[in-house]
C-alpha cells in the first residue's frame, strides 16, 4: 500500500489497544509526549543508569522519568536491567533492537531542532 492509498483508505492501526487511523498517530502512541523522545535521544549513545538520565535531562521530574521509562519498557523500546549482586542496587537502560530503529528518526529531529533554533533564534 503506497502513501496515497494509506491516507485514502484510512486503515485501522492498533497499538496498545488503541486504534489509530493514521500511521503518525500510531507512532506517537509509542513515542509521543514531551519526554519520551528526549529520553530516547539520550539512550542512542548507549547504556545509561537512571541517575545519568536524571542529570542529562534536568527539566524532568523523577516521577515522570520513571513513568516514561516504564512505558517505553512495556512497549519494547527500552530494556531495563537490574543488578542486585552487590549494593547499591544498579539499574541500566538501553534501547532494544526495536528501539534502535528509531535512531535515524531521532537524529533527524535533533538536527531539525538545531536548525530551527538557528532560524528562530
Amino acid at each position: 500500500m503506497d502513501r496515497k492509498e494509506l491516507f485514502e483508505k484510512k486503515p485501522r492501526i492498533k497499538i496498545n489497544d488503541n486504534i489509530s487511523w493514521c500511521p503518525t498517530s500510531a507512532a506517537m502512541e509509542l513515542i509521543g509526549g514531551k519526554w519520551k523522545s528526549v529520553i530516547l535521544t539520550h539512550l542512542i549513545s548507549g547504556t545509561k543508569r537512571y541517575n545519568e538520565l536524571r542529570k542529562e535531562i534536568p527539566g524532568i521530574t523523577e516521577r515522570t522519568l520513571s513513568l516514561q521509562l516504564k512505558q517505553l519498557e512495556e512497549d519494547d523500546i527500552v530494556n531495563r536491567k537490574v543488578f542486585t549482586k552487590k549494593p547499591p542496587l544498579r539499574v541500566e537502560y538501553t534501547l532494544t533492537e526495536f528501539g534502535l530503529t528509531l535512531s535515524p528518526i531521532l537524529n533527524s529531529i535533533v538536527e531539525w531542532g538545531l536548525m530551527a533554533a538557528e532560524t528562530k533564534g
